[in-house]
């Protein structure tokens, strides 16, 4: 269910009117529920992987914390294993069919009974986990603690990522090893999965990992409410496409009562409008003529490569911070504060100031787990680098099985690398440097800079290694060539490009995140007026699914 749809705001605006009527209980059975219904709208076989992960999360952040599960919670996460199996994967859901515009519901009940197949199988591969896990429990438990906790430490995230690679790269592997299977005689088509990849799988299976580790290194104290976990686990407006809120900052705002102030609830609907401003007038309005471009197979000019990578590193902005927006904005109105994950990126200076700025869930979330854990810069410069590197390329990968994101990781990985080794030090010459220059200075710094990432935009978007190769030759050997074929964006996204840098230099400039709420009165309505008639104009767009989510 998209953000930038009819039917989500049907199922947002009921699932608000239930929450304000429920009791703090309620309102966290009801959201388990909505989350779940969110989720499975886009498919609902997937949603048994999202129970099952859960599930396991929630044991083994018990067994490494106290090494100890109620009778109640034990059965509690069992039959949820069993039922959800039953529910989501042996019924087929498939066959009822729900429209909004026109409201209508059909279900084709003769085939919707279960029959045989691998919801079946999957119906006793749960029974089966079931057992086994209640069977080891008590061998399990009393374990010697330091054993006890490692062990589960390392059964969380081998699943996690066992599930990620299993979705996500099994096929990525396959064909890039091709060659090498073919000369032993072994035929490859079999072995490709012909499943579909679960939607948001990247975001929650770092969110899966942080909380084990977490829990392990003593920064917070494992969850024993199993429905609670549960809502932390499947909270659907962060759920597609981050941010990764770390189980320490989220789980309490779940646990506890939430009071709504009128001002957060302001924020919250400024923050959706700003982010469908984002998503539907400038990110679906700049992809067509972005597509036309890179998936070309004819000749494009200098121009074309420059200006299509240009608008893409708008749509991919606008594409991914317009989710964020939209995702913080409803929690805002459910009381729950997710952390921010931009914060104008595009005005770094340099690398390591940009992923202060860019997907700051994701970079932080690599820096603690990731960089630090393999040395950071603690063990001399050579290991640094090669911690700077391993962790870019990693997050590379993360992003999508194709070497185009390898490719990119290398280059984010290099040109950190670079920064560190060849800044200058402050010195006296800095700093008696003019006020003015210095302006000139960094505006000259974050020009320079932006292109740069651009061409990083260039690696992520191309659609193979050839294309890399291709347009990359065309930016030096074809200079200069105008010859534009790109066709012009709509309207919409050519008059809501400059409203928006034009409001994020004065959000910079005057260093007020939101700089909204600090316009007079008169200035805000006008404000908001121009964005929800930019949007509006905006809804001629094509719609297109949201990029991260597809990570």
């Amino acid at each position: 269910m998209p953000f930038n749809s009819v039917e989500f705001f049907v199922f947002l605006v009921v699932t608000y009117l239930l929450y304000r009527i429920l009791p703090f209980g309620g309102q966290n059975i009801m959201l388990l529920i909505a989350s779940y219904v969110f989720y499975g709208w886009w498919s609902v076989d997937l949603l048994f992987l999202i129970v099952l992960s859960t599930v396991i999360d929630f044991y083994c952040g018990a067994m490494i914390d106290s090494g100890r599960l109620s009778w109640a919670n034990r059965h509690f996460a069992s039959w949820s294993v069993i039922l959800a199996a039953l529910a989501f994967d042996t019924f087929r859901w498939d066959r009822i069919q729900i429209r909004i515009t026109p409201i209508s519901l059909s279900v084709n009940w003769s085939q919707i009974l279960p029959t045989a197949g691998t919801g079946w199988l999957v119906m006793v591969g749960a029974v089966a986990l079931v057992v086994i896990g209640n069977y080891f429990y008590p061998r399990l438990a009393v374990l010697k603690e330091e054993k006890r906790r490692r062990l589960f430490l390392w059964v969380s995230v081998c699943v996690n990522l066992g599930i990620l690679g299993y979705f996500k790269y099994f096929n990525f592997f396959i064909d890039s090893a091709v060659g090498l299977i073919h000369a032993i005689g072994i035929p490859t088509e079999f072995l490709h999965l012909n499943v579909i990849l679960p939607t948001g799988i990247s975001f929650y299976t770092f969110k899966a990992i942080s909380y084990a580790i977490d829990v392990y290194k003593g920064k917070m104290v494992a969850s024993y409410n199993f429905f609670n976990f549960a809502l932390f686990w499947a909270f659907f407006p962060p759920l597609l496409a981050g941010p990764i809120d770390r189980a320490s900052h989220l789980l309490p705002q779940i646990s506890n009562p939430r009071q709504i102030s009128f001002q957060q609830s302001a924020e919250g609907i400024f923050l959706i409008l700003f982010g469908l401003f984002k998503k539907v007038a400038i990110a679906d309005g700049v992809a067509g003529s972005v597509n036309v471009i890179y998936q070309t197979t004819g000749v494009v000019s200098w121009i074309d490569v420059v200006l299509a990578t240009f608008l893409f590193a708008i749509q991919i902005y606008c594409d991914f911070s317009g989710y964020s927006d939209i995702g913080r904005g409803v929690s805002k109105l459910f009381g729950i504060e997710l952390m921010l994950n931009f914060h104008l990126p595009y005005f770094s200076k340099n690398p390591s100031e940009f992923w202060q700025r860019w997907h700051i869930s994701l970079s932080s979330w690599l820096r603690d787990y990731l960089y630090i854990p393999l040395g950071g810069n603690r063990q001399g410069e050579r290991k640094t680098y090669q911690n700077l590197m391993t962790t870019m390329v990693l997050g590379g990968l993360w992003h999508g099985a194709a070497w185009n994101f390898v490719l990119w990781g290398f280059f984010q990985g290099g040109i950190l690398c670079l920064y560190r080794a060849f800044t200058p030090k402050k010195d006296n010459l800095q700093k008696s440097s003019s006020k003015s220059l210095k302006i000139l200075g960094g505006i000259a710094t974050t020009l320079l800079f932006f292109t740069i990432t651009c061409y990083g935009w260039l690696l992520f978007r191309a659609t193979s290694l050839a294309q890399v190769v291709t347009f990359t030759k065309i930016l030096f050997v074809d200079f200069g060539n105008f010859a534009l074929s790109m066709p012009k964006p709509p309207l919409a996204a050519l008059v809501g490009i400059p409203i928006l840098i034009s409001y994020e230099i004065l959000d910079y400039v005057t260093g007020l995140p939101q700089v909204i709420r600090y316009f007079p009165t008169p200035a805000r309505a006008a404000f908001y007026a121009v964005l929800i008639f930019i949007l509006l104009m905006g809804t001629s767009n094509a719609p297109a699914q949201f990029i991260y989510s597809q990570f």
